[in-house]
């Protein structure tokens, strides 16, 4: 099984991949070392802070990771946020049987009420070494964007509201 985490930043993408790694004990690709690698070996030119030319950069190597793994019947969990929204296309019939794949966005409303909860388990996983850019105005932004593609492309998502719950078995929940 594949499983495909992707989401807006600071939405607990790396925290649900080590959830599913301890309970499932399936490896896990994070979208975010592999850049920081691919940025500091000198292979891009790109930095951090290039999101769509990132996509388009790391996108076709996690997808020939990820067909590597379901030719050879490994299992996988990829996180990040460089997955595209139009992920499907890259695997026709495969992405039914064999890919689960869920988007994690907060509300609007979950973002106001819980930013410095946010902010504090920012590192709860990773340890970010400068998290300044994150504003109350970036994370509604960047979730209302999120929000707004999964629903463009049909993307399954799991909508953070009431309360941050964020459970290996979210999977059963999805549509």
């Amino acid at each position: 099984m594949i499983f495909l985490i992707a989401g807006a930043s600071h939405t607990g993408k790396t925290l649900l991949a080590q959830k599913l790694l301890e309970k499932y004990k399936y490896p896990y690709l994070s979208l975010d070392l592999l850049k920081m690698g691919l940025i500091r070996s000198g292979n891009t030119a790109l930095t951090p802070e290039d999101d769509e030319a990132l996509e388009a950069y790391l996108w076709p190597i996690a997808r020939e990771m990820i067909r590597t793994a379901m030719e050879n019947q490994q299992n996988l969990i990829v996180e990040g946020s460089y997955i595209p929204f139009r992920w499907k296309e890259d695997f026709a019939d495969a992405a039914e049987n064999e890919i689960r794949y869920c988007c994690l966005v907060m509300s609007r409303r979950y973002i106001e009420r819980h930013f410095a909860e946010i902010k504090k388990h920012a590192s709860v996983i990773e340890r970010r070494v400068n998290d300044a850019w994150c504003t109350l105005d970036s994370v509604l932004e960047d979730n209302a964007r999120t929000l707004e593609l999964c629903r463009k492309y049909g993307c399954p998502f799991h909508l953070i509201d009431e309360e941050y719950r964020v459970e290996p078995d979210l999977w059963q929940l999805l549509p």
